[in-house]
């Protein structure tokens, strides 16, 4: 079980949350790439070992969205990477 710490209601268990997926790079904009580049975009999605930063919805508590690094390896939340906030 994954405890996502919320900074309003505390630690709490993942089944209260929704994942909102990794933080990512910006939307391209459609017009200004390729077919190929666009299609990439939508449906090639990243899969990196090690800490990713990722969101996340308290669906079930108090409605905030949240950003954390999880270790894809481990599962454990962890903090960020150094360099990096």
């Amino acid at each position: 079980m994954l405890l996502i710490p919320c900074p309003y209601c505390g630690k709490r268990n993942e089944s209260e949350f929704i994942h909102g997926g990794p933080v990512g790079a910006d939307r391209p904009d459609p017009n200004a790439v390729s077919d190929a580049e666009w299609v990439d975009y939508l449906t090639v999605a990243p899969n990196p070992l090690g800490p990713v930063q990722e969101r996340w919805w308290h669906a079930r508590g108090c409605g905030e969205w949240l950003t954390i690094w999880r270790d894809t390896r481990t599962h454990d939340i962890v903090e960020a990477p150094d360099g990096i906030e």
